[in-house]
């Protein structure tokens, strides 16, 4: 049952679209087509219209007056002006950093609130004006009491309620969706939503943020590809962030890069090695990349470097996830279609039942086609639109944990193509992806894994002995299990022997593959510890 709030919601979600000309979404939305004409029929709605404006300025207007979740949505579809109208593209694009601020006094008296102190006493100097304006949160610029720069990120007032009232209405969408569209559950509208309630969340936690920035400065420490500015976790609160400010170029200022002679291609193809390096080497992936949250360092026009904002959406995936998701890019690089069809299946993506070799077709008919075109012309957006044809007629559900990578990878793609038009992302990929599959295959990253899991081994071998002594209690109180008591206690007395040697020996084995994996962790040559714990891992795996 629809909550009154829900409701309520709903009506003024589509009030705003009419208001703003946007008839057609109304139109198109069979949820709304019993109450759109109430309001076509109110004065008062006629004379709100917005009359002279371009579409996109009313889409981006609505958009604006939605709230944060609709405004994300613009920004997310903003990326991607190769797929869109110029006119809406442009419009969009100012949602990324352009929302109308909330006034200087409200940022001011929440920053001194979290602080506990008057701003004059935390930092040298305080800008009131924001730097930037966004969906939840708007940046000042400030200088601390030594005279560093810093910015000061402060949450919109009562973000929490708005972002779950819109939460409630797309769980309501999702219910409906449930009820009334018959391939509703292969898309898993209320887990989709799930995640994103979660990831949403998240971002209005600004001390999450800071300690999310603080792992990505850590893994990309001495990059020449990419430079994550300092937090002051000192100065961070749940609803304020004090960070290094970045003195770059943004990204979408096309003309000023051109001026200082940009190598545009090497900064394209520097952004996909930056995207692959995080999903497949760290797990750990920016995934916010709209322009508004992405500067270029040029000091060196030749070798220009990222610098990344905005912290607040981090995507990671479970090592099952991320070595299926490798594995259909290698294959999908190498055209094995059969291999695509038999991921999915392992994956559990698609129905066990689904044959493999029709599978295998259905791919090969959406790939072929594109294989045909230059390298350079082929879109990975494009590419996930076919194939989502093929997932609905082999009723593949949709994978809510995979979304964020997914929306990334298409928001880097099209930050790429606008940066240079020729970008081969398959090219530039593919060498990633390789050495990612030559590292896993070492024989370094293999006893890493050993390493890894040798703690549940061990455990594993102290629980042992009691089992031992609950099977011997067993035997011994069920004679009809061994034919006489008398034959069954020898019986299990050399058995309970034997056992023993076998977890002695066991023992000594794990042991010397613990010795050998940290000798691989602190010791060089690393050659000694390598055959020592693969001596004892072939000898464990021997007595399995």
């Amino acid at each position: 049952m629809m909550s009154l709030s829900v409701a309520r919601r709903l009506i003024e979600i589509q009030r705003v679209l009419v208001r703003h000309g946007l008839d057609e979404f109304v139109t198109a939305t069979h949820l709304y087509r019993p109450l759109r004409f109430l309001y076509f029929l109110q004065p008062s709605t006629w004379s709100e219209r917005r009359r002279g404006a371009s579409r996109g300025e009313r889409l981006r207007l609505a958009l604006e007056e939605l709230g944060p979740i609709f405004i994300k949505f613009g920004q997310a579809v903003s990326t991607r002006r190769d797929l869109l109208p110029t006119d809406i593209a442009d419009e969009l694009a100012k949602l990324q950093d352009r929302v109308p601020p909330f006034p200087d006094a409200a940022a001011l008296a929440a920053i001194e609130r979290s602080l506990g102190q008057p701003v004059d006493a935390v930092f040298g100097s305080f800008e009131t004006s924001p730097l930037a304006a966004a969906s939840i949160a708007q940046v000042h610029g400030a200088t601390l009491k030594d005279g560093r720069e810093v910015v000061v990120k402060v949450l919109r007032p009562g973000m929490h309620a708005i972002i779950r009232r819109d939460l409630e209405v797309l769980y309501a969408f999702a219910r409906l969706a449930l009820a009334y569209v018959p391939d509703a559950a292969r898309l898993r509208p209320l887990e989709v939503v799930g995640e994103y309630d979660k990831t949403i969340m998240d971002e209005l936690d600004l001390m999450r943020e800071a300690a999310n920035a603080a792992q990505l400065r850590r893994n990309f420490a001495g990059s020449p590809l990419l430079y994550v500015p300092e937090v002051h976790f000192d100065l961070c609160r749940s609803d304020v962030l004090v960070m290094e400010r970045i003195r770059g170029i943004q990204i979408s200022n096309m003309d000023r890069l051109r001026e200082l002679q940009v190598d545009f291609q090497k900064l394209a193809e520097h952004g996909v090695e930056i995207f692959f390096t995080q999903m497949l080497h760290h797990n750990f992936f920016h995934a916010d990349m709209h322009p508004g949250n992405i500067f270029v360092l040029a000091d060196d026009p030749k070798n220009p470097r990222y610098a990344a904002v905005d912290f607040g959406i981090i995507g990671t995936l479970e090592p099952r996830d991320l070595e299926y998701i490798a594995g259909n890019f290698m294959a999908f690089f190498e055209r094995d279609y059969r291999r695509i069809a038999e991921l999915h299946i392992e994956s559990g993506w698609v129905p066990a039942g689904a044959r493999v070799n029709e599978l295998e077709s259905a791919v090969r008919t959406v790939c072929e086609p594109i294989f045909q075109k230059p390298l350079d012309q082929i879109s990975f957006g494009i590419v996930l639109l076919r194939l989502f044809e093929v997932a609905r007629r082999f009723q593949m559900t949709v994978q809510p944990q995979l979304v964020l990578l997914q929306k990334t990878l298409l928001n880097i793609e099209g930050l790429g193509r606008d940066l240079y038009p020729q970008l081969d992302l398959w090219k530039t990929a593919q060498p990633l992806m390789r050495e990612w599959y030559r590292r896993r295959l070492r024989p370094r990253a293999l006893l890493k894994d050993a390493r890894h899991h040798l703690p549940e081994v061990i455990e594993s071998l102290r629980a042992t002995p009691p089992l031992l002594r609950r099977l011997v209690r067993e035997a011994e109180a069920s004679p009809r299990l061994i034919g006489s008591r008398d034959a069954g206690q020898a019986q299990v007395a050399e058995a309970v022997r034997a056992s023993g040697r076998r977890r002695d020996q066991t023992i000594i084995a794990a042991t010397v593959l613990a010795l050998g994996v940290l000798w691989l962790a602190v010791a060089e040559p690393w050659w000694p510890g390598g055959l020592a714990a693969a001596a004892a891992v072939g000898f464990l795996l021997a007595r399995r």
